[in-house]
């Protein structure tokens, strides 16, 4: 099943984000802050689904910050906490994205 997008932003609203230790070393390469991963998140929608990630399903959601800076963000919900986990980050190309950054360029 699909990662819910009305959870993930219920989540991101009651800052109930936790970031992987990968995540805040590709943010810091990437100067994005955490303010502008809470702003994705609370303005985004799931391009991508992989519900067969491990310990949880995850998927890669598109959003855009307060100055419409485009990032796209990989997730996991844990339900059981509950709590919306920040796997990576990062801004997507215009090599690797098409316009919208909502689908993958084919090759």
């Amino acid at each position: 099943m699909p990662l819910n997008i009305e959870i993930i932003g219920s989540l991101a609203a009651g800052d109930q984000i936790a970031l992987k230790r990968h995540s805040i070393v590709r943010m810091r390469q990437r100067r994005i802050s955490a303010d502008e991963v809470k702003e994705a998140l609370l303005s985004c929608r799931l391009i991508e689904d992989y519900p067969t990630d491990r310990p949880l399903p995850s998927g890669l959601v598109l959003g855009y910050t307060a100055n419409d800076r485009v990032i796209h963000v990989v997730v996991a919900i844990d339900e059981d906490e509950p709590m919306l986990w920040v796997i990576t980050v990062y801004e997507p190309t215009i090599d690797e994205w098409e316009e919208g950054f909502d689908r993958r360029r084919t090759v």
